[in-house]
């Protein structure tokens, strides 16, 4: 059916305002958008650049870089809306509502963005730390609003939930400066302990072990085929690992050098002849 001239133009005159009048809003509240989002975008790239030209902690960047972009996209959002006619409280009360339906529905997330701001405000550990936590172990390589990444000693990546993270035992292995080196063996019940002592104290005298706490070397224990020995020296942080690996391999030379016996665990059976 063909539409006459008459039809059209009524049509025109009832459609035409409203495309004049919400077409450009439309249309320029898109661009806003788009811009907006752009800028949005470089500015948070040149925080981070700044951030990090002035040393600041690599987790504490990650962390402000995202927050300030979702705040702020959040921001250009209902803007955007009340260009195009929505009225803003209307919005906001809308925006409330469902933030209170999708906070119920993802409690597992809010505790790990409410995680993520512990963390960051009581600095359990920062980036770069070697900590242990839900049963894995590994360096800090980001903290993000809702997880943290960990590296792990053979190149795993780990991403650990910042709510439970937050709310678990953590051990940081790099926040003090020295940490002491537990180097235990055993030794031959017949050995004289005190040669032995002075061989691993004679080890302890390394560059790198500190003179104060100084070196000790304590009998832990009488074990089932070996009297047991702990050399304990205090070397900072950074020599914790080669310390104790290479303390471990020089004691069982040394020792083995003086006439020390480090036995393997061994039963002694008697045999009792019936009649």
């Amino acid at each position: 059916m063909e539409m006459s001239v008459e039809q059209l133009v009524k049509m025109s005159e009832t459609w035409l305002p409203v495309l004049l009048n919400y077409g450009g809003k439309l249309a320029l509240a898109l661009l806003t958008l788009l811009v907006g989002w752009w800028l949005i975008n470089s500015l948070t790239r040149k925080v981070r650049g700044l951030m990090d030209k002035r040393n600041v902690d690599r987790a504490l960047n990650g962390f402000i870089g995202s927050l300030a972009g979702i705040v702020l996209k959040v921001l250009l959002l209902v803007s955007v809306a009340s260009m195009i006619g929505v009225e803003t409280t209307s919005f906001i009360a809308v925006i409330g509502a469902a933030g209170l339906a999708i906070g119920l529905a993802l409690q597992g997330s809010l505790a790990n963005f409410a995680g993520g701001v512990l963390i960051m405000l009581f600095r359990p550990f920062r980036a770069g730390d070697w900590i242990e936590a839900q049963g894995v172990s590994g360096s800090v390589d980001s903290i993000e609003i809702f997880h943290t990444t960990l590296k792990t000693a053979d190149n795993k990546v780990v991403i650990v939930p910042n709510g439970s993270l937050s709310n678990g035992h953590i051990t940081n292995y790099s926040r003090e400066a020295r940490r002491r080196a537990d180097i235990n063996l055993g030794i031959d019940y017949s050995s004289d302990i005190k040669k032995a002592r002075d061989v691993l104290l004679q080890i302890a005298e390394d560059p790198r072990v500190h003179r104060d706490p100084a070196p000790v070397v304590f009998v832990t224990g009488l074990g089932d085929s070996a009297v047991n020995l702990s050399l304990r020296v205090w070397v900072d942080t950074a020599d914790y690992w080669p310390v104790t690996f290479g303390f471990t391999e020089l004691a069982k030379e040394r020792l083995t050098e003086a006439g020390i016996g480090i036995p393997f665990p061994q039963r002694v059976v008697h045999l009792v002849q019936a009649g």
